[in-house]
């Protein structure tokens, strides 16, 4: 190899990571929702505070307390981690699937950019969005409830291991699925349903035995139990527990995203 070949190779990738290439593919991810963040900020709040208004006008009067605390209280981190869970899932499907569509996917695979690379570049837009939406929501909620996080490092963990699990899911969809019909099949067959039913809005205790046990293999659930408790410190089951149970199950989302971009999975074709 050439000097010129050697000093290219060396300020390209420090070690054995290409630092500039991973950069710049997070910062694409990110400034693709800050363009537009009436879209992917805001409205979140908006669709979160609706949210709250119906389920308080609709059903807050008779509920009465839930696990010692306020209906509404009780439903808040349900509905901040389903909406930081559906914007992380969203930022990464919709990147991935947009480029293949558009065409514009080889500007991603031709780089000198590995798996593991590309993973972690478009985990950090996700996981970036999911995390700006939460501490939006934290701040209406806080404002308009007086509701602030009791354990604000245990909610933070499960909101960025939220926003991770969630934008691994939506790499793998967003690799598998070639058109928006696809895409929106996916979101509205598995990832919708797998998010409101997960004791968003009501405590898992009160199911009977077999949904329970349905609802506790349910990753997401350990995600919005872990968020309820770092929230109004209560929860429906261990969040030592939840938070083993969401990290292996993005662990190995992120490992099936890492072989598909390793392999080229319906990307280079």
């Amino acid at each position: 190899m050439s000097e010129t070949a050697r000093y290219s190779q060396g300020t390209r990738r420090f070690g054995k990571v290409n630092w500039l290439g991973l950069y710049t593919l997070a910062q694409r991810e990110a400034l693709r929702f800050l363009n537009v963040w009436t879209q992917t900020l805001l409205a979140p709040l908006v669709t979160a505070g609706l949210f709250m208004v119906i389920f308080s006008i609709a059903i807050g009067p008779r509920r009465g307390d839930v696990m010692g605390v306020p209906f509404t209280h009780f439903i808040a981190p349900g509905i901040l981690m389903m909406t930081v869970i559906q914007n992380a899932f969203a930022n990464c499907s919709s990147s991935i699937v947009i480029s293949k569509v558009q065409g514009n996917i080889v500007d991603t695979l031709m780089p000198p950019l590995s798996g593991a690379e590309m993973v972690l570049g478009y985990l950090a837009g996700g996981v970036m969005r999911g995390a700006i939406v939460a501490v939006v929501i934290s701040l209406g909620f806080g404002l308009t409830l007086g509701l602030w996080p009791q354990h604000p490092l245990i909610m933070a963990g499960f909101v960025i291991l939220g926003a991770a699990f969630l934008s691994g899911l939506g790499m793998v969809a967003g690799v598998f699925a070639d058109k928006f019909d696809q895409m929106a099949a996916i979101t509205n067959f598995i990832v919708t349903p797998l998010a409101f039913l997960s004791g968003t809005f009501y405590s898992v205790s009160a199911l009977p035995p077999i949904l329970r046990e349905i609802t506790h293999v349910n990753p997401i659930f350990y995600l919005i139990d872990g968020a309820r408790y770092g929230m109004i410190g209560t929860s429906d089951s261990n969040p030592a527990l939840g938070f083993a149970v969401a990290f292996a199950a993005t662990a190995a989302i992120l490992t099936v995203a890492w072989l598909m971009f390793r392999s080229g999975y319906r990307l280079k074709n």
